[in-house]
């Protein structure tokens, strides 16, 4: 699958006193773009949990920071799926300056799992998703 992009500006609010991003920041910014990601595959974090009864909670995450994004600075975030199993897809992320996509800010590994609204345990992938990710 291509890579998908997503802008993000940063915000004073999403900034410490330094006008650097806080840390929790970032994972919003990456969870951002995997909603996005997921939306442009067709379906809505909505969507799966009113009509197909599951919804996705992240299992795992290794994350680097490398380089601070500050107040105003225009953001791309890029979601690309490494691998799929039955019930999780598997994520390599980054955050880089929109005018500089050479520079990794952030980089992380997200594993997301599916699970039933009704239970919360893991459950197999909906069909549609499982066969919009195949490469």
């Amino acid at each position: 699958m291509p890579v998908f992009a997503w802008p993000i500006r940063v915000y004073y609010e999403d900034t410490d006193l330094s006008g650097v991003v806080y840390h929790a920041n970032y994972l919003r910014f990456l969870e951002r773009a995997r909603t996005e990601w997921l939306r442009a595959l067709g379906f809505s974090q909505e969507r799966l949990k009113d009509e197909m009864g599951v919804a996705f909670t992240v299992a795992g995450m290794e994350i680097d920071f490398r380089r601070p994004a500050r107040l105003d600075d225009l953001l791309e975030a890029t979601v690309a799926l490494e691998g799929r199993k039955r019930a999780s897809l598997n994520f390599v992320q980054t955050l880089r300056r929109a005018d500089d996509a050479t520079v990794v800010l952030t980089q992380a590994r997200v594993r997301v799992a599916c699970v039933s609204m009704a239970t919360f345990r893991p459950c197999a992938l909906p069909g549609g998703i499982f066969a919009a990710t195949e490469a």
